[in-house]
């Protein structure tokens, strides 16, 4: 496995915030939450460059797009979703799955409020606790929607 995807896989705990995986995508909860239900969609081989995908792998990316916007609309209700790939430090292909609000979400007795909402979002977000990581990671897992062709 390279030093890239050794690295993007221990910063933000892809493993072990694990929400679903495909073939040759990954989901997972962002370590950060820069607002409720963010994640890291990430390419489960080596790869560098966006333009090197190849054709099963966009195929397969578009399944994982539908069961991640499926699941997130129904669980948080968030009014657009964002995608950003970024790539500047961690040289392997994955995106920035930001789900935004123009309102506030209740969940497990917090209060998440999209701060940046409607300008770009703020990706530093909450450091959470693998507690609290846990219990939205398992959340997500728990209902799924994967019946969305």
């Amino acid at each position: 496995m390279s030093e890239n995807l050794v690295n993007l896989k221990k910063k933000f705990k892809t493993n072990e915030l694990k929400i679903y995986e495909t073939d040759f995508w990954l989901w997972s909860l962002r370590p950060h939450q820069a607002t409720l239900g963010s994640g890291i969609l990430s390419l489960k081989r080596e790869c560098k460059a966006f333009g090197e995908l190849k054709k099963e792998e966009f195929t397969d990316l578009n399944n994982m797009i539908k069961v991640i916007e499926s699941t997130l609309k129904q669980l948080f209700r968030y009014d657009i979703m964002n995608y950003l790939m970024l790539m500047m430090v961690d040289k392997q292909v994955h995106y920035h799955v930001i789900p935004r609000y123009e309102k506030e979400v209740k969940l497990f007795g917090d209060i998440w409020i999209d701060n940046s909402w409607p300008s770009i979002p703020n990706l530093g977000g909450d450091a959470l606790d693998i507690e609290e990581l846990n219990k939205i990671t398992n959340y997500i897992k728990e209902n799924l929607v994967l019946d969305n062709n």
